[in-house]
């Protein structure tokens, strides 16, 4: 049995502090996992329109959320992505999702994408380390996972989170509890919680948060939602900071 203590690389990642790094330089794993951890949310936009795509997520971070992946299977992301990154408010961030080769990371890096997601164990969670660009790594199972942080990610992005549920999370946990997992896949309002409480250390949000607005649809509903999981999240780690004093 692999004893948890010989997956090292998150290990590095724990003492990081969040900063906002010049925006001219390349987000860091390690400022990125930091950031992460803080905010406890990461948004997801996926759509059939890359102009909106940018909206939506430019809309997502004056709400408050400074992690925000665009996800390569929506037309125009790379033209959204680099919108986004000379638009994007002091202190937010912008990724893309569904990376997969090596030649997605190539392109993503040239439109200015920020940090990498893979929805499984692709070529391009190794590539990403080497550059040193931050990635978010998809996995499901304990091998998976433990492969993932080898490959050099900056964290685990359990997907699809909903087949498990936080109950599988927090076994998954019980032998690797240095691997910072962020559950993504069926994540709402009502399920957050329940995940951060397993362990999680965020939660990707999709369809939940952006409906339709990466194709174009109105960004008012979204951004209540948005307001609703900034407050979701500040109101967890206010009650648990209560808890620790007790």
């Amino acid at each position: 049995m692999v004893k948890a203590t010989t997956v090292t690389p998150a290990e590095k990642h724990d003492e990081a502090t969040l900063e906002t790094p010049d925006m001219g330089n390349s987000l860091t794993p390690e400022l990125l996992l930091a950031g992460i951890r803080k905010t406890r949310l990461v948004a997801i936009v996926r759509g059939t329109d890359g102009a909106a795509a940018a909206k939506a997520a430019l809309a997502a971070m004056e709400e408050g959320l400074r992690f925000v992946e665009i996800a390569l299977t929506t037309p125009g992301a790379l033209e959204a992505i680099s919108e986004v990154r000379a638009a994007a408010p002091e202190g937010c961030f912008v990724g893309a999702g569904t990376v997969l080769t090596v030649q997605d990371v190539d392109r993503v890096a040239e439109a200015g994408g920020q940090f990498m997601v893979t929805p499984s164990l692709a070529e391009s969670i190794a590539e990403s380390a080497r550059r040193g660009i931050p990635v978010l790594a998809g996995a499901l199972t304990p091998s998976e996972a433990y492969e993932a942080m080898n490959r050099g990610a900056t964290a685990v992005k359990l997907f699809p989170a909903s087949i498990g549920g936080p109950g599988y999370l927090k076994a998954l946990r019980d032998p690797f509890p240095r691997i910072p997992f962020i559950a993504v896949g069926g994540v709402g309002l009502d399920e957050a919680t329940g995940y951060w409480e397993a362990g999680a250390i965020a939660v990707g949000l999709g369809g939940p948060l952006f409906g339709d607005a990466g194709s174009g649809g109105e960004l008012g509903p979204m951004r209540e939602r948005a307001r609703g999981f900034v407050g979701l999240a500040a109101a967890f780690d206010r009650r648990s900071a209560a808890e620790s004093l007790r």
